[in-house]
């Protein structure tokens, strides 16, 4: 891992702590601030399951698959050192939203969430650094030089 790496994987990992902390100790379980009233708001809440409070109550398993995950984002980065700009990328957020959310449900036993747009489940910082590391890696088979054409063969 390089040094730019380090330094981007720690500022996403400190990003989504520090924001859960400023939450937790500004708001209450359940506790909803308006930003935008009715499209955008601060919202505490506690999700023992994964993506849209599926599977709750499964910690150990969330660990577990969390654990497996980071390694394997290791194994893979460690494969593509040089070039693969957006793949390392989308992997290396990919990472700290993992390692971001594992934290909270190793010390809390829940990962906390708090962003809600009020049409979407409440998510985190991490949650987002998922995301946007899937849509780099998306993008990065999208664009893949040497990629073979399958149109007008």
């Amino acid at each position: 891992m390089t040094l730019r790496s380090a330094v981007l994987l720690g500022a996403l990992i400190i990003l989504d702590q520090s924001s859960k902390f400023i939450i937790s100790a500004g708001l209450q379980l359940n506790e909803s601030l308006p930003i935008l009233e009715g499209i955008f708001h601060i919202t505490r809440v506690h999700n023992t399951g994964m993506a849209f409070g599926l599977f709750k109550g499964m910690l150990l398993v969330f660990i577990f698959l969390s654990v497996i995950v980071m390694f394997f984002i290791i194994l893979c980065a460690n494969r593509f050192r040089h070039g693969y700009k957006y793949l390392r990328t989308g992997l290396l957020f990919i990472l700290a939203g993992t390692i971001g959310n594992l934290a909270d449900r190793v010390r809390l036993g829940y990962v906390m969430d708090f962003i809600d747009l009020r049409v979407w489940p409440v998510f985190n910082i991490a949650d987002l650094t998922i995301t946007g590391g899937g849509a780099l890696l998306i993008y990065h088979i999208l664009t893949m030089p040497g990629k073979k054409k399958i149109a007008g063969r």
